[in-house]
């Protein structure tokens, strides 16, 4: 279980970095600062879950201490998290 929740932060935290780049290189679908943050983290802790059912290597991270695993959580979350900030920016852009 702690293995578990420390993945899910890892990529989380990737998520809002990602969230917050695809915020800044996408000026017309960025959600503010704030926006970018809760919709990456959210979108990388989703889909990182998804990537990790989906890729069995990145299960194994944060517990082992295993570096690669623990930066293809935090690369998938980055993608998953830019991801979700740019379809929830293109959403609300629309309305």
């Amino acid at each position: 279980m702690e293995g578990m929740l420390a993945n899910l932060i890892v990529q989380a935290i990737g998520g809002a970095v990602g969230g917050n780049a695809a915020g800044a290189a996408m000026k017309n679908l960025s959600l503010g600062a704030l926006g970018n943050t809760i919709a990456g983290a959210i979108g990388g802790g989703i889909g990182g879950q998804i990537l990790q059912a989906f890729i069995p290597m990145l299960a194994g991270g944060v517990g082992g201490m295993d570096i690669a695993a623990i930066a293809g959580q935090f690369v998938g979350g980055g993608i998953t998290g830019a991801i979700v900030t740019a379809l929830v920016g293109a959403v609300m852009k629309r309305t």
